[in-house]
């Protein structure tokens, strides 16, 4: 069963999603503050974090962006909560790395529809294992990610090294969707109900947000190397492997 750790510093709001959560038969744990829900979620590695913005020490954005740097081997997703409701707080949040946002106050019913959706999407791709293209590996067994680099310039030319990209579990999902059918062109609706399932009620725009968090982890933050994600003008997006 998933585990799903709550870090929110009201305590009527935390007993009210713990009550929710463990409804459903989830393993649920709860911390009132930013460190020490940094330091439940090290020790408990859960599957998902609910994630208060406005908490007491750190705020929600730097527990988010110290969970993302964490490097842990099991990433979780992770779902802010917060009563702003502002565009600019969602693109925020959506650059540190949170994976869904719900807004309060929320229907119990809807946050266990988007928990849901969250935590299926480990299960979109068992079917193939790997997925290899002439620049980049991908295992969906291990859901690891390899960028290929031929050597051009050194001795011997032509030797095949590999260099693991760290990605995030959504970031994984959206560039394994988008890499099982290249040369596809995916609207932003398409990756939505293929990656984060036909119940996501958020801001489609947030498909933006991991594609570009995307191209610039797999170039490696330089320009000149491959990003693997092609931008079709009013249409959407298309894996190629140049």
């Amino acid at each position: 069963m998933a585990t799903i750790l709550i870090i929110e510093d009201e305590v009527n709001i935390a007993s009210l999603l713990q009550t929710c959560v463990e409804s459903e038969g989830y393993d649920c744990s709860v911390a009132h503050d930013g460190k020490t829900g940094l330091a439940a979620f090290r020790r408990l590695e859960p599957d998902l974090i609910i994630l208060d913005l406005m908490l007491p020490h750190m705020n929600g954005l730097e527990v988010c962006t110290q969970i993302r740097q964490s490097g842990v081997s099991k990433d979780p997703y992770v779902m802010l909560l917060t009563a702003k409701g502002e565009e600019i707080d969602r693109i925020i949040g959506f650059s540190t790395g949170a994976d869904d946002y719900l807004p309060k106050p929320f229907s119990p019913t809807e946050l266990l529809v988007r928990i849901r959706a969250l935590l299926r999407r480990t299960m979109r791709h068992q079917a193939i294992l790997k997925i290899e293209t002439p620049h980049l590996q991908i295992d969906l067994e291990r859901r690891s990610v390899c960028l290929k680099v031929i050597s051009s310039h050194t001795i011997p030319v032509g030797i095949v090294s590999r260099i693991a990209v760290h990605l995030t579990a959504l970031e994984f999902d959206v560039l394994a969707t988008l890499a099982n059918r290249p040369g596809r062109v995916w609207t932003r609706s398409q990756l939505l109900d293929d990656v984060w399932g036909g119940d996501f009620t958020g801001d489609e725009r947030i498909v933006d947000s991991y594609i570009k968090r995307l191209r610039h982890k797999l170039g490696q933050g330089n320009a000149e190397t491959y990003s693997f994600i092609r931008t079709v003008s009013g249409v959407g997006y298309a894996f190629e492997d140049p």
